[in-house]
């Protein structure tokens, strides 16, 4: 019984700092974008309206600094998702923003829940996500996510990538 306990509070205190990890994105959208009430209703009945999910293939969507500086572009296909640094941009490749939130509370969750489900007999062992990483000399190259699934885990992607850019690029100081 120990044992079990010990388990699950070990799981519900990771979902927590997950859910945290979530919040901090959440807040940093809600605060570079206006003060302006959002109307629920809208939002919870069309949530398409407030932020497409693009699935054209070739779609690039740029990242941009609250302040405004373009420091990555993001292109949307049809199964995958490519993040790719703008040339003037170093983002360290080892920095904790990429490794402890973007890999280990976003990535590598996703790609285990997939792998469950493809045991299960649910999800074809070919649409499992994977992702790559390419880095050279410690600096972030570009991000390649293949089999990300649905609309709203494509979101959750954008937005996890769009606040790891963001926090990785703060702690160079801006730096180009």
């Amino acid at each position: 019984m120990k044992s079990f306990l010990e388990r699950r509070l070990k799981q519900q205190e990771e979902e927590a700092a997950y859910l945290r990890s979530f919040l901090e994105v959440v807040d940093s959208l809600l605060a570079e974008r206006s003060f302006r009430p959002v109307d629920i209703g809208s939002v919870l009945t069309s949530p398409a309206k407030s932020q497409p999910a693009p699935k054209v293939a070739g779609d690039s969507i740029p990242i941009m600094t609250t302040g405004g500086a373009r420091i990555a572009s993001m292109t949307v296909e049809a199964t995958a998702l490519h993040v790719v640094p703008d040339a003037n941009v170093k983002l360290d490749a080892n920095s904790p923003p990429l490794r402890s939130f973007l890999i280990a509370k976003v990535l590598e969750p996703m790609q285990s829940k997939d792998k469950e489900a493809a045991t299960a007999g649910s999800l074809s062992p070919d649409n499992i996500l994977t992702y790559n990483l390419e880095q050279g000399d410690d600096v972030l190259k570009a991000i390649h996510i293949q089999n990300y699934g649905d609309d709203r885990r494509l979101l959750e992607l954008k937005n996890a990538i769009r606040w790891t850019l963001r926090r990785m690029y703060e702690k160079t100081d801006g730096q180009k």
